[in-house]
C-alpha cells in the first residue's frame, strides 16, 4: 500500500532547546508581492544567537528574496523584519548602513570586485568606515586571510587568478572583515567539487564555533545542509512550513519534505552524516 501524505500538513515551529534569549532575526507576518504574484504570505520566522539556521525550499519559494529582505536589500510588501531588535524594513539609509556593519554576507559566486586585488577586496569594508589607519587594516586583512586558509602570497592576486575554492575563501574573509555577529551564506558550496565542498564546510564549522557566529544559510546541497544546520526552515506554500532540527523536520508529512529530504539524494546525504557522526563519536 502506498504511503499516504496528509493534505493538511503538520506544522513544526521549534526553537532551540537552550535559553538563548530574544531572536537575533525576527520576521513577523511578512508578505512579498511582485505584481499579482504572491511569493510570501503571512510568513514568520525567528533566528537565535549562535545557531546555524538553514533555509530550504523549492524553486520560486523566495529563499533568496527572504535573505535579501533580512539584509535590507529588499523591502517586504507587508510585515516586519527585525535584526538585533531593529526593524530594517523601516530603517533609513544611514541607519541601515550602520546596522550592516554588524553582519557579513557571502554571495553565491563570491561577488569579488574584479578590478581589485584579494587584499583590496577584503580591506574594502574596513576602508569604507574611514576610521582605521592603513597599518591596522593591513594587519586585519592578513589575519582574516589566515582565518580562511589563504596565505599572504595570495594578497596581491586578482580574482581572475583564483580557483573557485579560493574565491569562496576570499569572499568569506571579506564577509568577516568587520568581525560581524551575524553571517549570511547564499549557496556557500555551490560550484565546488566534493573535496573542496567538504573543506569549506569544515572551515565554516570552525569559524562558527571560534567566532560565536549566528549563521543564516540558503542551500540546496543536502550534504552541506545536514553537516552544518542547527535548525532547518522549510519554505513551502508561501510560508515557513516547518522549522526545527533535521530529525524533527524529516518527520513532517508533506510532499516537498518527502521528495527533498527522503529521495535518493537525501538518503545518501543522511548516510554520510551518520558515518561522520559515528566517526566523531569514536574519536571522542
Amino acid at each position: 500500500m502506498a504511503d499516504t501524505v496528509q493534505r493538511t500538513p503538520q506544522r513544526l515551529n521549534k526553537r532551540p532547546d537552550e535559553d538563548v534569549g530574544p531572536p537575533v532575526v525576527e520576521i513577523r507576518n511578512l508578505w512579498t508581492r511582485f505584481g499579482r504574484t504572491v511569493v510570501h504570505q503571512d510568513l514568520s520566522l525567528d533566528i537565535y544567537a549562535g545557531e546555524i539556521l538553514s533555509i530550504v525550499g523549492g524553486s520560486g519559494t523566495g529563499k533568496t528574496v527572504l535573505l535579501r529582505q533580512m539584509l535590507g536589500l529588499e523591502r517586504p510588501s507587508q510585515g516586519s523584519v527585525k535584526v538585533f531588535g531593529e526593524d530594517i524594513s523601516q530603517a533609513k539609509p544611514d541607519q541601515l548602513q550602520h546596522m550592516r556593519n554588524h553582519w557579513g554576507m557571502l554571495f553565491q559566486q563570491g561577488a569579488l570586485y574584479s578590478a581589485l586585488t584579494v587584499f583590496d577586496n577584503i580591506a574594502l569594508p574596513m576602508r569604507e568606515l574611514r576610521a582605521l589607519p592603513e597599518d591596522v587594516i593591513r594587519d586585519a586583512v592578513l589575519l582574516k586571510m589566515d582565518m580562511v586558509g589563504l596565505g599572504p602570497e595570495h594578497a596581491n592576486k586578482m580574482p581572475s587568478d583564483l580557483s573557485g575554492g579560493m574565491i569562496k575563501r576570499a569572499a568569506l574573509a571579506r564577509a568577516l572583515a568587520l568581525e560581524p555577529r551575524l553571517l549570511f551564506l547564499d549557496e556557500p558550496t555551490a560550484g565546488l567539487d566534493p573535496d573542496l565542498s567538504d573543506a569549506f564546510v569544515s572551515l565554516i564549522q570552525t569559524l562558527h564555533s571560534e567566532l560565536k557566529l549566528t549563521v543564516v544559510m540558503v542551500t540546496h546541497d543536502l550534504d552541506t545542509l545536514f553537516a552544518l544546520s542547527s535548525r532547518i526552515a522549510v519554505l513551502a506554500e508561501k510560508h515557513v512550513l516547518a522549522v526545527g532540527p533535521a530529525c524533527d523536520v524529516l518527520r513532517v508529512q508533506h510532499p516537498f519534505i518527502k521528495h527533498f529530504f527522503l529521495g535518493p539524494r537525501g538518503q545518501r546525504a543522511l548516510e554520510v552524516l551518520e558515518e561522520r557522526n559515528a566517526q566523531n563519536d569514536s574519536e571522542d
